[in-house]
Order: C-alpha cells, then structure tokens, then sequence
C-alpha cells in the first residue's frame, strides 16, 4: 500500500489543499491520502479549535474515495509532532510505503521539526509547491531528503480566507461548498 499522509493546520481547507491532494494522489500513485490536521502546532498556533478543522476536513473530502481524514494527532495529548505520527502510521501499516507530504512552506523550516533528521529517514517527504517559496535555502540532508511535488501552484491560502472572513468579504470558490457552509453556520474567523 502506497500511503500519503497530508499534514497541517488546514485552518480552514480550502480547494488549494485539495488540489494538492489530488496531485500527489496522482504523481505518487498513492492508494490513499490521509489528512492529518494538527491539534497543537508546533510552530504556528491556529485560528480554529481542532475539532471545526476536523470537521471542515471531513465535509471538503466527503466525496473522495481515496481521501481520508485522520484523528491520529488530534487523539493524542500535547504537541502535534510530525515524527510521533509518522511512527505511529508506520506501527498500524508496517508494510505501508509511506509519503509525509507538506507545503514548501513548511518543509523549507524542517530542521527546526522535532526529530527530523529521524523523520526523513522514516518517510518519503514530499513538498507541496507555494507561491513565494522555493527550498533552494533547505540545509543538507533535507535538501536531499524532499522529493518537490511538480504541481501547479493554487494561490489561495487559509491566511487569506481568514481575513477575507474577518472583513465579512465572500470565500465563495476559495473553499468547497460545504465548508463555506460551516464557515457561515459557525460564524468561524469573523
């Protein structure tokens, strides 16, 4: 089994991340990919409590067969580390090959990760292209470690759809439908 596993904040998702997903799904020829929204970020706190991302998580993927959604790092007490995961996936699927993907964002800042140079040998990485970010400046053996993700680049980004929100403008078209529900029904980042 080929098995990708997407993390991050997803703080809301939006059809970026879904795009993503879709891409690496398809240049990875993985059987399925596994959101896995972070309860406590390490390095960035979130806007949305963990279960409204989940639960946004689940309605954008709904009617995906290949796409699921994972509670692993919301489950556990403490800080959301990518390593705890990534042990944790490989302990419940020992014969998985496992992918970690991530934006080029984060990736350019993993050697700031808990127990990265352990993470990169655990788990294919794999980064997720981001307008504005490249992982030219990414110091060895990360730099080695990544396989960048040849996708076109979605320019849309939670930090936008939240202050699009906080200014009471529109994110029709920015996240699926039924997320831009919840958004509204729960009046999330107004």
């Amino acid at each position: 089994m080929r098995l990708g596993l997407f993390g991050g904040r997803f703080d809301p998702p939006h059809i970026g991340h879904l795009l993503a997903a879709q891409g690496a799904l398809e240049a990875l020829a993985l059987d399925e990919l596994w959101f896995v929204p972070a309860k406590a970020p390490p390095h960035k706190p979130t806007c949305a409590g963990a279960e409204d991302r989940y639960q946004m998580l689940v309605l954008a993927t709904l009617t995906h067969p290949q796409l699921r959604v994972s509670r692993l790092e919301l489950e556990r007490r403490g800080v959301s580390y990518t390593f705890d995961t990534a042990v944790q996936v490989r302990a419940q699927h020992p014969d998985a090959r496992l992918f970690f993907i991530t934006g080029a964002d984060a990736y350019a800042e993993i050697a700031s990760w808990h127990r990265a140079a352990e993470l990169v040998r655990l788990v294919n990485m794999v980064a997720i292209p981001r307008p504005g970010y490249t992982l030219s400046n990414v110091a060895s053996p990360f730099k080695e470690a990544v396989y960048p993700l040849a996708l076109r680049a979605c320019d849309v980004s939670s930090t936008e759809i939240r202050n699009r929100l906080a200014q009471g403008r529109s994110v029709r078209y920015l996240v699926p439908e039924l997320v831009e529900t919840y958004l509204e029904k729960h009046a999330l980042y107004r």
